[in-house]
């Protein structure tokens, strides 16, 4: 049983900006089985890209079913 030969992501790490200036510094690649949706600009970045349209977005949180809450529990506050 294997990975069913996924594509690769390769990420070069360099030196953080707050090493500016220093005379060596070890970089290194890394190589990431792409087995998600996650991919090489949020593995290096660690920002995620959202690509759902604004209006999608709206259209489905309208439809998701909320539970009222019971109304003991509206204004209460837990204690310790």
């Amino acid at each position: 049983m294997g990975l069913n030969n996924p594509d690769f992501n390769f990420v070069i790490r360099s030196a953080p900006a707050e090493n500016a200036g220093v005379k060596y510094y070890h970089w290194y690649v890394s190589v990431i089985p792409r087995l998600t949706r996650v991919a090489g600009f949020e593995l290096g970045s660690g920002m995620f890209i959202n690509t759902v349209l604004p209006e999608d977005a709206a259209e489905f949180l309208r439809n998701v079913k909320v539970e009222e809450l019971a109304t003991s529990s509206v204004g209460s506050t837990v204690r310790p």
